[in-house]
């Protein structure tokens, strides 16, 4: 991992303080209520379950854990982290190519679906806070952002789709992440609660260690550039194939 001097200076509010309304609006970025449809994907997770017989809490916290450092933190994070710097530079160069590496690098067609589907449902909330919130609303994006990425970008990812909502707050990179991270979890813990199942008092305990979790993928997320950005899971993307045949299935990945 390359060592970048940029690395304090991203940790910090780069964007002026942050206001207390801009971290309400990463929350609301995590929510799993957010319509975007997160709620329906277990990014291997069923197939692991299925295959491999993963079922104990304190077997799916470790996975979920590595899962968390191996794979997100070193992909999504870090791309989310230069997407963020992006969007604020006005850089749209820069997000064309990020948004084409995530593409690029999803190591299944379900993997692919998933991000391009959340992408263009980012978007269209996007959209929708546009066009029927006021001037001054907290997530409202410009007409000359949204439209850039969708010029920009024919199929619109959801890391960069994420970023850009991310970036019209003044929170620091560190706290996007962060959000970005924390809504992950959610979404895979309710994963884990409904393909088990598991009971509501172990999932918060799975989601406990997650969120502790988070902190050193944020880190890790920031210190990677391009060189050390990578998207490799072969024994995920192996899963996920698996997944697209798997006879019965509660979730789209």
């Amino acid at each position: 991992m390359h060592s970048d001097p940029t690395v304090a200076a991203l940790a910090a509010a780069d964007n002026g303080p942050a206001r207390a309304s801009d971290l309400v609006c990463l929350m609301w970025l995590a929510s799993p209520a957010l319509p975007i449809g997160g709620f329906s994907y277990s990014e291997g997770l069923e197939a692991a379950i299925d295959r491999t017989g993963l079922r104990a809490p304190q077997a799916i916290s470790r996975w979920l854990k590595d899962q968390l450092q191996l794979t997100l933190a070193r992909s999504d994070l870090a791309l989310v982290a230069q997407a963020v710097q992006a969007w604020r530079a006005g850089d749209l160069a820069r997000i064309r190519a990020l948004n084409d590496w995530v593409l690029q690098t999803r190591e299944s067609s379900e993997l692919r679906l998933q991000t391009e589907q959340m992408g263009r449902s980012m978007m269209d909330w996007l959209r929708n806070q546009q066009t029927h919130s006021n001037q001054d609303a907290a997530l409202s994006a410009t007409d000359a952002d949204v439209t850039a990425l969708s010029r920009h970008c024919e199929s619109p990812s959801y890391p960069v789709a994420f970023a850009l909502a991310a970036s019209i707050t003044r929170a620091s990179v560190a706290d996007c992440l962060s959000s970005y991270a924390f809504g992950w979890a959610e979404n895979m813990v309710q994963a884990a609660v409904k393909a088990v199942p598991l009971g509501q008092n172990a999932g918060q305990r799975i989601l406990a260690d997650l969120a502790n979790e988070i902190h050193r993928a944020v880190a890790d997320g920031i210190a990677r550039d391009d060189d050390s950005r990578q998207a490799f899971a072969p024994m995920l993307a192996i899963l996920s194939a698996q997944h697209e045949t798997q006879y019965s299935r509660l979730f789209r990945s």
